[in-house]
């Protein structure tokens, strides 16, 4: 797929994630929005999966969302993606939806295969994932996404010492560093100080990109994908602005988790064009 076709999918998803958030005035519309570029990329250009879903896994790459709360944008990539209709986004968050706030496996949604949203779980569910692979001697990968704010999480560490002993070398992690969270920036709630030179002494392979720009992410990911194999678990240190896209929206934790109101969804949706068809 052409980086002009994967650019279009990129400001749709954009408007599927604060359509989403708006019809129910609730979500997490910043961090789903800083992380567009990845999630296209992922899905439409790195990823080996079947089209047919299974819990399994067996014979495909593999995705674990660790920071749950950016639902919008994993629902919006997996129904654009073909792993459902995209007319179920207008479910999103309502009674009875699969499309929770929170990814769920009860619900069954095709492309989830672990609840998520419990901060610092999720680099933990990836690295068991890959050892599995390994016994199963399925050379395909798994890929985990984390938040920055939850590298405050204990768990977060005690997995990547794992893998690094372990030698989980069929593992690319992926890092979003928008330096915002909930509560504020990262720096004032508690400073990560030298991130990558952390997971580096914890005996991580770390590359970083530019995750706002879409021809910078694949070629990473594809860089990381030939580094696997080697002995060494692989993190990606990606660099985004929460609320890309949406100008009044960017650079801002108020956008973690609000929701626009009428007026800005249309200020919102006035900065992407609509390019596939609105759901």
């Amino acid at each position: 797929m052409e980086i002009e076709e994967l650019k279009k999918i990129a400001s749709q998803t954009r408007r599927d994630i604060v359509r989403m958030v708006h019809a129910v005035q609730s979500g997490h519309p910043g961090g789903s929005l800083g992380c567009t570029e990845f999630f296209v990329a992922l899905y439409h250009k790195i990823l080996r999966y079947k089209t047919d879903f299974t819990m399994d896994g067996i014979g495909e790459d593999l995705f674990f969302l660790s920071n749950g709360h950016i639902s919008p944008v994993w629902y919006s990539v997996l129904a654009r993606a073909g792993f459902f209709e995209v007319k179920e986004l207008a479910t999103f968050r309502k009674i009875d939806s699969r499309l929770q706030g929170h990814p769920a496996t009860a619900e069954h949604i095709e492309g989830v295969r672990v609840a998520s949203g419990s901060l610092g779980q999720g680099l933990s569910v990836a690295v068991g994932a890959a050892q599995a692979k390994k016994l199963n001697q399925d050379s395909h990968l798994v890929y985990v996404l984390m938040g920055d704010g939850e590298q405050q999480e204990g768990q977060i560490w005690e997995a990547a010492m794992y893998a690094a002993h372990h030698k989980v070398d069929n593992l690319i992690a992926t890092i979003d560093l928008n330096g915002q969270q909930i509560d504020g920036s990262t720096e004032k709630v508690m400073s990560l100080q030298n991130l990558a030179a952390k997971w580096k002494a914890f005996g991580w392979n770390v590359l970083e990109m530019n995750g706002n720009d879409i021809e910078e992410v694949i070629k990473t990911l594809i860089l990381a994908k030939s580094l696997t194999g080697r002995e060494q678990p692989i993190v990606i240190m990606m660099k985004t602005e929460m609320g890309f896209g949406v100008d009044f929206m960017m650079g801002s934790h108020h956008w973690h988790g609000i929701a626009p109101n009428d007026e800005q969804l249309a200020q919102a949706l006035a900065q992407l064009p609509e390019t596939l068809g609105d759901y």
